[in-house]
């Protein structure tokens, strides 16, 4: 008997379209970090710094700098999830690109201040980020996924464009 198969989102494992998708989200979603530091760093009247982004001391509420770089992380997991919907696209991937961007990001922050990140306003703001991140990613590719597959024709017997 023949086996029936469609080629409607083929589930083929590609990993030269993984990394190269893991790669782009990275660097996007760190040139998009680094660019809304930069405006608040402006508005801050601070000096513009790597620490800003991989310090994990950088990262309180006791002044106004502290607070941007907190708002600054988490518009950029708002701006990672258009990156996922734009990049990825699919539903079931956006819990695995947040968790490798903020994975990665671990791994660097440990490697640049030579200590595992101690401070709970850093494990709470990088929680708090990918949860954000993953959830409204998945919410946007939901509603690509979901939407209405034109069949068959109109009402005037025209074939429809897809």
């Amino acid at each position: 008997m023949k086996k029936l198969t469609g080629t409607f989102r083929n589930t083929q494992w590609d990993p030269y379209l993984l990394i190269t998708q893991i790669v782009a989200m990275q660097a996007l979603l760190y040139v998009s970090l680094g660019t809304i530091m930069y405006v608040m760093d402006f508005f801050a009247e601070a000096n513009h710094t790597l620490d800003h982004i991989f310090e994990y001391h950088e990262i309180h509420v006791t002044d106004l700098g502290g607070r941007l770089v907190i708002v600054a992380f988490i518009l950029n997991s708002l701006v990672g999830a258009g990156l996922l919907w734009f990049i990825v696209r699919r539903t079931k991937l956006c819990l695995d690109f947040s968790f490798t961007f903020h994975f990665t990001h671990l791994v660097i922050c440990w490697w640049y201040n030579e200590a595992f990140p101690s401070t709970i306003g850093w494990w709470m703001l990088n929680a708090v980020c990918t949860a954000l991140m993953c959830v409204c990613s998945e919410f946007l590719c939901l509603k690509t996924e979901l939407k209405e597959i034109p069949v068959g024709y109109t009402a005037l017997n025209q074939k429809v464009d897809l």
